[in-house]
């Protein structure tokens, strides 16, 4: 064996130790946590002491059973929420500030740990996906524990000796719902802006991905003070809904389906409290004829988030590209793909890892069965499926870019959630609008053009409450986030939002005379 080789081969059977190590560490962690809910700053079992399977999602073995939370649980957390937040409201907002950007600092030093927990549950890749989820979730959380000053009413002009204000208070105990394809991150940016503003928080988890929150958590509540922020897991109907329905939550934040966002949305009306609402997308991507295609072709694999499996809600999942450049694209594209490495989400070299679980799989098979039975539609199928023994049973699937596929096919009209994106050609400016806005979504779009004129026109036009051109990137801290029709109601990530999502102005007008 030459030198060149015997270096490679070191090297990967050094990556592959230390893949094993990171897995039998986040395996340990997940034991640890097994049957656990976290209530007023502890580790604590249910009251039931119901659990389910957790698997990996990348052997279908089990990693370890996880609390089933239900009414009796919800009505825990939420009484120690609510006897937490009667000191944490009335503490200073920069004090406040102070101990969630402190909290996040501390986070920080656990990125490795919660890296390799949620590659353990969530099957996405450590190396393109799982570090920098990590790396986000510290980042909320100082981001917002700075605009604690902020926190701060008006002086109104009304008539001589006479003060009038507003001054901002919290809403009251906050539910959070999180899905399971970047739960570090969404965990973030709802309970960040809702503890800075004086709220407490419960947190009902994914089912799919309830450790690296819980993990978090746990070390979020080494600063927070005891019952301030409290997470359960279980499913939507004997966990969610009890919690949403609970007369002393008085907001909700949700990501996740438009199904079950519209049940939440019912249940806080009957109650009459606040939502926030981020729900499905469908995002369009326009190529124009002028467009740098190369630009253009690896923003797809950007905009598509072809290495978290596509599992997006701003996922690129209908691209549209003029017609004189459909075909030079769609070929550049799926050599791009091919190229990505499927594999052990833990191992170094791999790009992409799997689908959250195999009803989800299931599902994204479905859609590509019936795009490949559309009339003149190709399904060009992309990289290589992983040959280890112990991943034949994970939930592994290839990138599929369809072409020939109408813009009236469920394909290229349903919320997927995978891999799966269909190229559209256009023919003029006008159609490739039309097309975009032909959607029941309107969460993100990106148009790709060199030419100004035209990317202001299609940014004043197109229906989604995210816009980028020439670029496709993720939400971003500081830009506004949410969508328009059925991708939801509010925003996220700014100042604004904290504000109008977690806080109410309450009016003042003392007479002097």
């Amino acid at each position: 064996m030459s030198s060149t080789m015997s270096d490679v081969s070191a090297a990967n059977g050094a990556e592959a130790d230390a893949a094993t190590k990171l897995r039998a560490a986040a395996l340990a962690t997940a034991s640890r946590l097994a049957g656990k809910v976290l209530i007023d700053g502890a580790l604590v079992p249910t009251e039931s002491g119901r659990s389910f399977d957790l698997l990996d999602p990348a052997t279908g073995d089990i990693i370890c059973k996880v609390a089933e939370a239900r009414s009796e649980d919800v009505d825990v957390a939420v009484k120690s929420a609510r006897v937490a937040m009667a000191a944490w409201s009335v503490l200073p907002a920069r004090a406040r500030g102070k101990l969630v950007a402190e909290a996040g600092r501390v986070l920080a030093s656990h990125g490795d740990e919660l890296a390799a927990l949620l590659t353990l549950e969530s099957g996405k890749a450590l190396r393109t996906e799982c570090r920098t989820e990590a790396a986000n979730l510290a980042d909320v959380l100082q981001f917002f524990g700075g605009l604690a000053s902020e926190i701060k009413g008006e002086t109104v002009p009304l008539r001589p000796g006479v003060l009038a204000y507003t001054q901002r208070e919290p809403v009251g105990v906050v539910a959070a719902v999180l899905p399971w394809n970047v739960p570090l991150m969404l965990m973030a940016i709802k309970i960040a802006p809702a503890l800075v503003a004086g709220n407490s928080v419960v947190v009902k988890s994914s089912e799919e991905t309830p450790l690296a929150v819980l993990r978090a958590a746990e070390i979020l509540n080494q600063v927070l003070p005891e019952g301030v922020l409290n997470v359960i897991s279980g499913d939507g109907a004997s966990c969610g809904a009890p919690l949403v329905a609970h007369p002393d939550v008085a907001k909700v934040t949700f990501t996740g389906s438009v199904t079950t966002g519209k049940r939440i949305y019912t249940a806080a009306a009957e109650k009459l409290v606040p939502v926030t609402l981020e729900l499905g997308g469908k995002s369009p991507m326009v190529v124009l004829d002028d467009a740098d295609l190369d630009k253009a072709v690896d923003g797809a694999l950007v905009a598509m988030r072809f290495t978290r499996q596509g599992q997006s809600c701003t996922a690129a999942s209908r691209i549209l590209v003029h017609r004189s450049r459909h075909d030079e694209f769609v070929q550049k594209l799926t050599a791009k793909v091919a190229e990505l490495v499927i594999g052990d989400p833990f191992d170094e070299r791999t790009d992409i890892g799997t689908i959250i679980s195999r009803k989800q799989l299931d599902k994204v098979e479905g859609y590509i069965a019936q795009g490949r039975g559309a009339a003149g539609a190709t399904a060009h199928e992309c990289g290589t499926l992983p040959t280890q023994e112990r991943l034949q049973r994970g939930f592994f699937v290839r990138p599929v870019v369809f072409t020939g596929i109408d813009n009236d096919h469920p394909v290229a009209r349903e919320e997927i959630f995978g891999p799966v994106t269909c190229v559209i050609p256009f023919d003029t400016f006008d159609e490739a609008i039309a097309i975009a806005n032909d959607c029941d979504f309107g969460l993100a779009a990106s148009i790709w053009t060199r030419d100004i004129k035209s990317a202001f026109a299609a940014v004043g036009v197109l229906e989604a409450g995210f816009v980028q051109v020439n670029q496709a990137q993720v939400a971003e801290l500081n830009i506004s986030m949410g969508g328009v029709k059925q991708s939801g109601i509010g925003r996220e990530l700014t100042l604004e939002s904290m504000l109008e999502h977690f806080t109410h102005r309450k009016s003042v007008v003392i007479n002097f005379e």
